[in-house]
């Protein structure tokens, strides 16, 4: 489902910030989809990887927006460095004299948490890069990225992490680590909201389902073509959602005119799609974050009708 004429971005600019892979690319695949120009960062790229050494690059994921219709940009960047942030801000300000949208989507924390590890077993030296890469890296952007989305008014910023403030105020998130990362997220998207609304912006937190990344599909031994294979082992695994669904709930924000109502609020791309009425590239709604809580954490049997 692709972004009708009436919702188009043309001559918009965003930048998604860690786009390398999974939810930042399926993000600016569908901003590219309706017309923006989009700037991807990372730190992967054809002439170097980062530890992750994987073979996404951002360079691959502007080859994708472009086709899809958008501009893609790829700008090698390590949030955690204050100066390639600034760098980054002046080359879009001086090619562009705008910004519409950030998509604030770094995380690189993966391989860096230990499940149900408490915090005096964890690896301390890991959960301290993990908090760097998920919070420090957020608010470097910012400070850097926001006067620049304020130069002009009805500027979005989406602030990425996993799980909505409901279910995170209720429940641990895998270890003390990953779940201060992600909580602490949440919280930016409101104080962003307090600070950016009154001066004609509008920031929201947003959370995909459970992501058919390319992580993750390695991970099952799955492709996007077969990732049902999965199910047998990993039943749950049937609520699942591509990271386009989560990119078009990023362009149904930003393409509403109406999008401060939201200001300052936490969502899901599953909430989000009943509110739009856009579908995963499967035509479906998985709405994985309620199938949790009735689902998943209740125990019952895996079974997704009704979810999506």
């Amino acid at each position: 489902m692709r972004q009708d004429s009436n919702r188009s971005l043309t001559g918009k600019v965003a930048l998604v910030a860690g786009a390398t892979r999974g939810a930042g690319r399926g993000i600016a695949v569908e901003l590219g989809a309706a017309g923006a120009t989009v700037y991807v960062t990372g730190r992967s790229t054809r002439q170097q990887r980062s530890e992750y050494d994987r073979p996404e690059t951002i360079e691959d994921t502007a080859d994708l927006v472009t086709a899809a219709g958008g501009h893609g940009i790829a700008v090698p960047t390590d949030h955690l460095d204050p100066a390639q942030v600034k760098a980054l801000v002046e080359r879009i300000a001086e090619e562009q004299n705008r910004l519409d949208v950030l998509v604030n989507d770094i995380w690189g924390g993966e391989n860096l948490f230990e499940w149900e590890s408490p915090v005096w077993e964890h690896d301390l030296d890991n959960g301290l890069r993990l908090l760097r890469l998920a919070v420090e890296t957020h608010a470097i952007t910012s400070h850097h990225v926001l006067p620049l989305l304020l130069r002009n008014p009805g500027g979005l910023v989406v602030e990425m992490t996993d799980g909505t403030a409901e279910y995170n105020r209720d429940n641990y998130r895998l270890s003390f680590f990953y779940d201060l990362a992600k909580s602490s997220v949440l919280r930016m998207g409101f104080a962003l909201g307090h600070e950016l609304g009154p001066r004609g912006a509008t920031a929201v937190t947003l959370t995909p389902g459970w992501l058919r990344s390319e992580m993750m599909l390695e991970h099952f031994g799955v492709g996007e073509e077969n990732w049902r294979d999965a199910l047998e082992r990993i039943p749950h695994f049937a609520i699942s959602e591509t990271p386009r669904f989560v990119g078009r709930a990023v362009t149904a924000l930003a393409t509403d005119p109406d999008v401060a109502r939201w200001n300052g609020q936490s969502f899901s791309s599953g909430g989000l799609a009943q509110v739009y009425g856009f579908t995963d590239l499967d035509g479906s709604r998985p709405d994985a974050w309620r199938y949790m809580v009735e689902v998943q954490d209740a125990g019952k049997p895996a079974d997704a009708s009704g979810y999506r």
